[in-house]
């Protein structure tokens, strides 16, 4: 099956991929820090059967990555651009059938992935160690409803954001329903030196990781922004590389959000 890149909409769904997030307690997510690293294309070959045109898919990222920054090999480089990357449909893409595994009751599931994950968290892991920032995703929809103050919850998927809200602005719109998240980040890393989409200004947080609601703010205008930090369970659930301590974040103004959006 042949696939099309996506329009700017479509490609805004990235940072929205967390409406399926389950709302129970999973397994911790793990067995793949100990597989071997291998190439992208043999990391990906139990994925064949899987991922539409992942064959394709591997081709395009590398010959993007002639040169990675960041002391990067092109595999490594690749693994992260192959993950960025968007077709239509939206659910054909590598991040969403991926991101729906990391989902799943069924760890089992997750096998096929091992190979893959041990090469894009090992690249992950080789970017340079980001001081703690508000990053952003969004959503055109109202979720407010959904989380409250002091609330705690995982995604367990990776999590696309961005560190520029006029992208995610771009996506959102400024009429009809939306939700913004703007997420105070301990972890993850910036990977717009090898996203496929240069000029969102990506950042990639880890799967499986516990954040708490901070506040709740209606702005208006069917604008509602939630603010969220990173936090650690009392027990790991991904084995995430360690992070270099970084001093607090300092605090956040609502209201200075609300005026580059409005």
């Amino acid at each position: 099956m042949s696939t099309e890149y996506p329009d700017d909409f479509q490609r805004g769904l990235h940072f929205s991929d967390f409406v399926s997030e389950p709302k129970r307690m999973l397994l911790p997510i793990k067995g793949f820090e100990d597989k071997p690293l291998v190439s992208l294309e043999k990391a990906v070959e139990p994925l064949h059967s899987l991922v539409n045109d992942i064959g394709q898919m591997v081709w395009i990222a590398k010959e993007n990555c002639q040169k990675p920054e960041n002391c990067l090999s092109r595999d490594e480089s690749a693994s992260i651009m192959l993950y960025s990357m968007e077709w239509t449909p939206h659910e054909s893409s590598f991040y969403y059938v991926l991101n729906n595994v990391l989902r799943s009751q069924n760890r089992q599931e997750l096998i096929p992935w091992f190979l893959y994950l041990r090469l894009v968290i090992h690249a992950l892991s080789k970017l340079p160690a980001s001081s703690p920032k508000i990053v952003y995703r969004g959503i055109r929809k109202d979720m407010s409803s959904e989380f409250s103050k002091g609330q705690k919850f995982i995604w367990w998927g990776f999590s696309s954001c961005t560190t520029s809200i006029e992208v995610l602005n771009n996506f959102l719109g400024q009429n009809g329903a939306r939700t913004i998240f703007n997420i105070e980040c301990q972890s993850g890393k910036s990977i717009g030196q090898h996203s496929f989409y240069e000029k969102e200004d990506e950042f990639l947080i880890y799967p499986a990781q516990q954040f708490e609601v901070i506040s709740s703010y209606n702005a208006g205008n069917q604008l509602h922004i939630i603010h969220i930090k990173e936090t650690s369970p009392p027990w790991p659930l991904f084995p995430k590389p360690a992070q270099v301590a970084n001093d607090p974040i300092s605090s956040y103004e609502n209201q200075q959000l609300v005026n580059r959006i409005l």
